[in-house]
């Protein structure tokens, strides 16, 4: 539904590379419809996803004229629709799946979105840490959560630097395990200890089975937190112990090739999820364990780069280029 008044928004049209198809110009307010919530939003968050969604090739078809893209960001909701509650007017949020499905994002000054899709933010936090957690915390909580991470457990994390490894990090470091974590520079390397990682293995300088087997005294680990199975799944015999388990959160291609043999002689598990489509009881499971967790002010996020929306073709290219250590942050107010 839309009011008649327009909004200030990022979009495309068409599918391609980020300065030749976003646009930032006026787009239709939108209003709430029954048991929505309209946000005015401070922040977007740009996360991987958004530059694979709008650059187009597998499956990542354009399903609508117009997208706004985005899914993460942070706000205060200005308006409720029939159904929810009049108390939510003036309440700091943050947002998930704000774009799964749908046509229109977080990347405007305002959305309109299931109540449920708008989380209390606590007070302490601001808008920018707000537009980190619907992707990448939650990701990270999730994959933590399947893996039964616990104390004692030896846990690898490739992509340690990450947005969402490094949430993993510090989300299985709470838990007491032990983190091992894989990453392809110096810098990185620092970030990731930085989340608590209490060994970090630069994959470009060192062989990452090697590392994992002297760390572990030739036990190998009890899971992996996998980022990319495609790049990663040939080096899982020499990293992963008998009965180990694989939580495959993300891959950097369609297929992956899987030592097969290995694996079942070793009975190893692998457990896929995409975050956008959880089953009911684990989001609110999970939504519980972050919010304490955020209520406690016990993770810390990392905003890498703040932009005005102007720029949001830009920090599309950033993210893609991988130069960046952290979340990529709009600035839509």
């Amino acid at each position: 539904m839309i009011t008649g008044k327009n909004m200030r928004a990022a979009f495309y049209t068409r599918q391609g590379p980020a300065t030749e198809v976003i646009r930032v110009g006026d787009q239709p307010k939108p209003a709430p419809g029954p048991g929505e919530v309209l946000v005015r939003l401070h922040t977007s968050g740009v996360n991987p996803s958004d530059w694979k969604t709008r650059r187009g090739g597998g499956n990542r078809q354009l399903f609508a004229p117009l997208i706004i893209p985005h899914s993460d960001g942070a706000g205060i909701v200005e308006a409720v629709g029939e159904g929810v509650p009049a108390v939510r007017i003036g309440e700091r949020v943050w947002t998930w799946n704000a774009q799964w499905q749908r046509a229109f994002g977080t990347a405007a000054e305002y959305i309109a979105l299931p109540s449920a899709q708008a989380v209390p933010l606590p007070a302490h936090l601001g808008f920018a840490e707000g537009a980190c957690l619907g992707i990448p915390a939650f990701t990270a909580m999730q994959a933590v959560r399947l893996a039964q991470c616990a104390a004692g457990m030896r846990v690898l994390i490739p992509g340690g630097a990450g947005s969402v490894g490094h949430y993993a990090i510090q989300l299985a470091k709470l838990r007491g395990a032990d983190v091992i974590a894989t990453v392809s520079s110096a810098r990185k390397a620092e970030h990731a200890a930085n989340a608590g990682a209490d060994h970090v293995i630069n994959y470009r300088e060192d062989d990452v089975a090697e590392c994992v087997q002297t760390i572990t005294n030739g036990a190998g680990v009890d899971v992996v937190l996998e980022v990319d199975l495609t790049n990663n799944a040939k080096a899982y015999p020499r990293i992963l112990r008998p009965g180990a388990r694989v939580v495959v959160y993300g891959t950097s291609g369609p297929e992956a090739l899987l030592p097969s043999v290995a694996l079942m002689q070793k009975s190893i598990g692998l457990q896929f999820f995409m975050i956008y489509d959880i089953p009911e009881r684990d989001r609110q499971e999970c939504l519980a364990e972050l919010g304490r967790m955020l209520d406690e002010n016990r993770l810390r996020h990392t905003i890498a780069l703040s932009l005005p929306l102007e720029k949001t073709a830009q920090a599309h290219e950033l993210l893609e280029r991988g130069e960046v250590i952290g979340n990529v942050v709009l600035a839509v107010d």
